[in-house]
């Protein structure tokens, strides 16, 4: 246990790091947004594509994986659908408010999970999240649009605009790219290599101080069932869905480690940026990605602890 803690106590200061160099005003505002466009565009895009292109899938449970993550994203959809009129009924929790702990449950953190494997794994660890992220990133952004728009009332994006925001995604297409010259077999020169290091370099770090910049401890003061329903779900539930699948599939070692990594971390902040879209509940969604940042600094360690 005190080893996981000591792997993921540099990530957690990171972000302490972003929350007091955003409290203190360092940088403010617009910069923030430069920032975190620069990390989304260009820094891990960069760190994902020499990743894939290097990493030798042939000591890589891909499929088993793939396969793991997705059965956890599918049934813990199906089990969070079954459970909607329980939380109408039991708590009150209308159906723009349903969404946001929907899309706290099943979006992750890709900044995070990079950072932590990459603490507690390695290099392998990138490159293992990096497959995760092929498999969940466009099936995710598909089902919570879904029930964004079945839910929350708001004006579905059509077909084109789903397709067009997959095949533009910084992430994606990095993965893609690296996967094209890995099958090709191309050689990267070493100057290009020696660029994407650099940029890659910076990825991590950047990314974990936009996290904790965001953070807003103020909107945690009155946790209600919504909140903690969110948060419990996914830091707990999430992990050990996938670990039971994990088993199923065959799935060991450290891509087991990146599996249970992919399910313990926050969602994504792409998350709220979709509840203010689509008709969402976005104040609760801001306060569950919040809720479960913090408290993921506690939770991973101990589901990596007790489940891999």
């Amino acid at each position: 246990m005190l080893m996981t803690i000591n792997a993921l106590l540099p990530v957690i200061l990171v972000i302490a790091a972003g929350y007091l160099v955003a409290r203190t005003g360092i940088i403010t505002g617009d910069q923030w947004h430069g920032v975190e466009r620069l990390t989304y565009f260009v820094l891990f895009p960069a760190i994902l594509f020499k990743t894939i292109a290097l990493v030798d899938f042939s000591t890589m449970p891909t499929l088993s994986m793939g396969a793991t993550l997705l059965a956890a994203i599918f049934t813990m959809a199906a089990l969070m659908l079954a459970l909607r009129p329980v939380f109408l009924n039991v708590w009150g929790i209308t159906g723009p408010r349903f969404t946001s702990i929907f899309q706290g449950v099943l979006r992750w953190n890709g900044f995070i999970a990079l950072a932590v494997a990459a603490e507690f794994i390695g290099s392998d660890g990138v490159a293992l999240v990096a497959v995760a992220m092929v498999f969940m990133i466009p099936i995710l952004n598909v089902i919570c649009v879904l029930v964004l728009s079945r839910y929350a009332g708001g004006e579905a994006p059509t077909t084109a605009k789903i397709l067009r925001d997959l095949y533009t995604n910084p992430f994606i297409l990095s993965i893609l790219a690296g996967l094209a010259v890995n099958l090709s077999g191309l050689p990267i020169p070493s100057i290009l290599q020696s660029t994407l290091t650099i940029l890659g370099s910076a990825a991590l770090p950047v990314g974990i101080v936009c996290v904790g910049a965001g953070l807003d401890l103020g909107a945690l003061r009155r946790p209600g069932p919504a909140l903690m329903s969110g948060t419990l779900i996914r830091l707990l539930g999430m992990p050990l869905l996938a670990t039971g699948f994990a088993m199923i599939f065959g799935v060991t070692g450290p891509a087991l480690a990146a599996t249970v990594i992919a399910a313990s971390v926050p969602s994504a902040g792409s998350a709220y940026v979709l509840a203010r879209q689509m008709g969402g509940d976005a104040k609760l969604m801001a306060e569950i990605l919040t809720l479960q940042t913090v408290a993921a600094m506690a939770t991973i360690p101990l589901m990596l602890y007790l489940l891999v």
